[in-house]
């Protein structure tokens, strides 16, 4: 069995890199005994779900749940509404809690939705010479029939709301020119405000194809609380983390991260290599943190939350790993995973198989328990073909796709 290894130091408490490792078995559901009863305690435990791919949602919460099937998490996303879909940390998709939905609303979706709507007027007035009396219009049009024949996909509402037809000009006199129609921003507006959301898709759990359904949006909470809170529930979970993995996590500046981390009393923690952690009070203390569990496989998927919850991965992510497992922009593409640190990458091939592949030598316990978490994933898939939004280096490579 390992133990976890907090080293005390002159400057207080040491997290090593193995104790890091030894938390996330259980703090992100990891380890099999860890694991949880409903996607909403895998939403909560951490914190919010990456969904810019809609698989990615599905994969990571049957990485983490005891028994998990798709019909699960499409009554809690579709018919219970217990977890919501938002656009807010770094105007990245997530699923959340709805109970956290207020937080993550007022600390960081509110004001990704503010520049959106400024960033839609001067698209609209460029393009074909609107103003905000014309967008509110257009907008109370496409809410009406929504209440009255909602769910409906974009193209239905199109049809039915003829501003959503209307065309601009985007990028005009520039390499880049095109002209397209305002549907898709003025339904992603209404939906940053949450006066719409998005409801079941078209097709199955993978697809994007989503019908639009009438919304409501959030109480608001004072930002300066509200993002206090999603530094605590990010460091319950996440912690310790630097303050430049807060900054990158959260999107926002470095004045209202240090201030979050002052209103929850968050310590400071030497991490391996010199830098400074925080954690919530009392939690950088030999005793909180996890006990000792068995070496645990997982098989996580692309911009999976544990993969992207922190700016600084090399304790749990090897350097030289990482030209295989992110693509151009930074996301990271699917991962084998044992006992805290990625190993490799998986994919799915055009006939549905699960291919895996190790980066370095992980011995033979490993090797069978990667491939047991191989045949629960595939389980899980059945015949659903899995084709990421972004797709790094090794995922193509198993894939086949060059």
């Amino acid at each position: 069995m390992r133990q976890p290894c907090l080293l005390a130091t002159v400057g207080g408490v040491r997290i090593t890199d193995a104790d890091r490792r030894a938390r996330l078995a259980g703090r992100h559901l990891l380890a099999p005994a860890a694991r949880a009863a409903t996607p909403e305690q895998v939403a909560d435990a951490l914190v919010a779900l990456h969904a810019t791919d809609p698989a990615t949602v599905f994969l990571a919460v049957a990485a983490r749940m005891a028994d998990a099937a798709p019909a699960a998490l499409e009554d809690a996303l579709y018919q219970r509404e217990s977890l919501v879909r938002m656009l807010a940390m770094r105007r990245t998709m997530f699923v959340v809690g709805r109970e956290l939905g207020p937080v993550v609303d007022s600390s960081s979706a509110r004001a990704v939705a503010a520049r959106e709507h400024k960033n839609l007027l001067g698209y609209l007035a460029d393009g074909g010479g609107w103003d905000a009396a014309w967008l509110a219009a257009a907008q109370a049009e496409v809410l009406a029939v929504l209440a009255e024949r909602g769910p409906l996909t974009g193209a239905e509402l199109g049809a039915a709301v003829p501003a959503l037809q209307e065309r601009v000009v985007a990028g005009a006199g520039k390499s880049y020119e095109r002209t397209q129609t305002v549907a898709s921003r003025v339904l992603r507006g209404l939906a940053m405000e949450h006066r719409i959301r998005r409801d079941r898709p078209r097709g199955g759990w993978t697809s994007s194809q989503f019908r639009w359904a009438p919304g409501e949006p959030f109480p608001e909470l004072p930002a300066a609380e509200a993002r206090a809170e999603l530094v605590r529930r990010w460091l319950a979970g996440y912690g310790p983390g630097t303050e430049a993995d807060l900054v990158w996590w959260t999107g926002w500046n470095r004045r209202d991260v240090r201030a979050a981390l002052a209103a929850v009393s968050a310590e400071q923690v030497e991490l391996d290599g010199g830098a400074t952690g925080h954690v919530l009070p009392g939690d950088g203390d030999p005793g909180s943190a996890a006990p000792g569990t068995a070496p645990y496989a997982a098989l996580l998927p692309a911009l999976d939350p544990t993969g992207m919850g922190w700016r600084e991965r090399d304790w749990y992510l090897p350097p030289e790993h990482a030209a295989g497992l992110f693509d151009r922009t930074g996301n990271l593409g699917a991962t084998v995973w044992w006992d805290g640190r990625v190993v490799g990458g998986w994919a799915q091939r055009p006939d549905g198989e699960l291919v895996w592949r190790l980066l370095e030598d992980v011995g033979a316990e490993a090797e069978t328990a990667i491939g047991v978490e191989a045949e629960r994933l595939a389980a899980f898939i059945g015949g659903v073909r899995i084709t990421p939004r972004f797709s790094a280096p090794l995922d193509r490579e198993l894939s086949g796709g060059g």
